[in-house]
């Protein structure tokens, strides 16, 4: 899904959107650090699983600092390159036509001291879950400001279509130093909108629209 993202030309007079470069590994961990070679991905790189089961490990993150400790990951998996981002990610959520958008507390920025100081593999449990809110944080302004909303609508509309989804989210970054440098980093369709503001409210709204839509569809046959 994220290629969709890759594929778009959105105007950037809101920002620019992006993806960061990434690479499928569906089996054998031993070839993962020839692969990662042969793209030229750099280091340190995020591990995501490739199961979407709603377990616990499916929502764990690893942060591999040195290509000899990539075989150590468990395929199948998604590697992406690591981009600094103030440790704050802003979870937006899409019922429709409707947008929220709520920030959760991420991955710390890596210095290239740390690259070269650190090796091994660095696992995170569920990082952006309701607890690590960061609404309510004492942040840095120029972390914390949110994406113009023209921006994340334009996104949504095109992914819409593209996806053919009306009931997701986006997990996105902006890159660490810059006002405009954005990165969607994971989507998922219906995901837990528990934790999305207003939930109950737009959710039924949505539910009605497509209800009213289908009659209206209807009668006028």
């Amino acid at each position: 899904m994220l290629q969709a993202v890759a594929d778009m030309e959105l105007s950037e007079s809101y920002g620019k959107v992006d993806v960061p470069r990434q690479l499928v590994i569906k089996k054998d961990a031993s070839s993962i650090s020839d692969a990662v070679g042969k793209v030229g991905l750099k280091l340190p790189l995020v591990a995501k699983p490739l199961v979407a089961d709603g377990s616990e490990k499916s929502h764990e993150l690893s942060l591999a600092y040195d290509k000899y400790s990539l075989q150590k990951l468990e395929p199948p998996l998604v590697l992406q390159e690591f981009v600094n981002h103030g440790g704050v990610m802003f979870k937006v959520f899409i019922v429709g036509e409707a947008i929220k958008v709520v920030r959760r507390f991420s991955l710390p920025n890596v210095s290239m001291w740390e690259v070269l100081k650190n090796a091994g593999i660095y696992r995170f449990p569920r990082v952006s879950h309701a607890a690590a809110s960061a609404d309510d944080a004492d942040l840095d302004p120029c972390v914390a400001e949110l994406p113009p909303r023209p921006l994340l609508e334009r996104l949504a509309k095109e992914l819409r279509r593209r996806l053919g989804l009306r009931l997701f989210n986006l997990d996105i970054i902006r890159e660490y130093g810059t006002r405009d440098r954005y990165y969607v980093i994971d989507i998922n369709y219906f995901p837990g909108y528990g934790k999305m503001p207003e939930y109950e409210h737009i959710f039924t709204d949505f539910l009605l629209g497509l209800v009213q839509s289908k009659y209206k569809k209807r009668t006028t046959y």
